[in-house]
């Protein structure tokens, strides 16, 4: 009476079972078996154990996590898997450093530090730019005195008391004052000051050094910082070497092999091991010329970087989907075992499960394609694969 029942079952249970795969939790052999005991039962050779049957009661299933599903086709992603480094987006990285030499008397920011555009990192007392203001007070007093001269002389000319030449000369002597005062602005104007800063100028004016600021240019981190206080700074040091890290550049490593697969635009899925998620970005630039050192091509991948875990200098992996195919049977990695040198999965036979060996053929790292041993249609364990092989190596004596 009871195989009868198992046979209707089982019989309910491959006619429902849609052709993507099916997933079940408990006893695919029969739940309700009245004379279900607290051991697995294996029976068979105990030497030959892929003819073996395991079979195990439904309060075992539960407790082992026994899950079944039935074989079926799938589409299955082919990935290849890269190695890269995590590295600095260098579009948004800056060197901070002075524009004019000076004592450095204030540093406001250090290491790991946040900063945001337009705010002051350090502060100089610059002479140079005290000689440069001073041209530049210098250069109005000029312009006063000859636009004043000129006024004068342009009179004295419209009424014939002062020759020509008096008013072309004075008319001349303006303009080259207008010059060197339009190169002593500009001159403070590429330094980094504005046009209002320059206007306000004369109350700088008899002070022997002048403060200049040195400020960001973007939001950004400080990597790496080259000041101290009390030094002497000349304009062409890199007092401050800061980064945005918000975003940052993945370089997966391609070999020349792989380089047919790869293009730009595609989706690769960038890994650090279990202790960072995974993240997905997309391939930016492949570079033109190979490295001479390993022979490999860098292919970018900018990822968003706002919580700050994709460290530069952090090894990676990377995954490309370069196709996808049909597969006849595809099943999930965790129902392969390895049983005597053999790849197997366990087959539903009766009341029991069975060791089936099969030919695996490609894989996506997560799916397997079955090439033969497991025809579409059989119910088969996808999860708790290990514990059944456990309770088949068990000598008979403990069953």
């Amino acid at each position: 009476m009871r195989n009868k029942c198992l046979a209707v079952f089982l019989t309910a249970i491959l006619l429902t079972a849609p052709a993507c795969g099916w997933w079940s939790r408990g006893d695919p052999a029969g739940r309700g078996k009245e004379e279900a005991g607290d051991h697995a039962e294996v029976h068979g050779d105990e030497h030959a154990a892929g003819d073996r049957i395991v079979r195990l009661t439904g309060e075992q299933l539960k407790l082992f996590g026994i899950e079944t599903a039935v074989a079926a086709p799938g589409r299955m992603r082919i990935e290849l898997a890269l190695t890269g480094e995590v590295a600095l987006n260098a579009d948004r990285v800056a060197h901070v450093a002075p524009r004019v030499s000076g004592v450095v008397s204030e540093v406001r920011k250090n290491l790991g530090d946040r900063v945001r555009r337009g705010e002051v990192m350090a502060v100089l007392e610059s002479r140079e730019l005290a000689d440069s203001t001073a041209a530049l007070l210098a250069a109005r007093e000029r312009v006063a005195l000859a636009q004043a001269n000129f006024a004068r002389e342009e009179q004295l000319w419209q009424k014939r008391i002062a020759p020509e030449q008096d008013y072309i000369q004075a008319r001349n002597a303006l303009a080259e004052s207008n010059i060197e005062l339009r190169t002593a602005e500009h001159k403070l104007l590429a330094l980094g000051f504005s046009d209002r800063y320059v206007s306000q100028l004369s109350h700088h004016q008899g002070k022997e050094t002048i403060l200049y600021e040195m400020t960001a240019p973007f939001d950004a981190t400080v990597i790496e910082k080259h000041i101290s206080l009390g030094e002497v700074l000349k304009d062409e040091s890199a007092a401050f070497l800061i980064a945005d890290l918000s975003t940052v550049w993945v370089n997966l490593d391609v070999h020349q092999k792989d380089l047919t697969f790869i293009r730009v635009g595609q989706t690769a899925v960038i890994g650090a091991g279990d202790s960072v998620p995974a993240i997905r970005g997309r391939v930016s630039f492949l570079e033109p010329v190979a490295r001479e050192t390993n022979r490999t091509v860098h292919a970018r991948v900018v990822v968003p970087n706002s919580d700050g875990r994709w460290r530069p200098g952090l090894f990676v992996t990377g995954r490309i989907a370069v196709d996808e195919v049909n597969v006849p049977v595809l099943a999930p990695g965790e129902a392969l075992i390895l049983f005597q040198g053999k790849t197997c999965v366990f087959v539903l036979e009766g009341d029991g499960f069975r060791l089936q060996p099969v030919a695996p053929g490609k894989t996506d790292g997560v799916f397997y394609e079955i090439a033969s041993g497991l025809a579409a249609g059989q119910v088969y364990v996808v999860k708790g694969a290990f514990t059944l092989k456990s309770e088949l190596e068990k000598p008979e004596v403990e069953h």
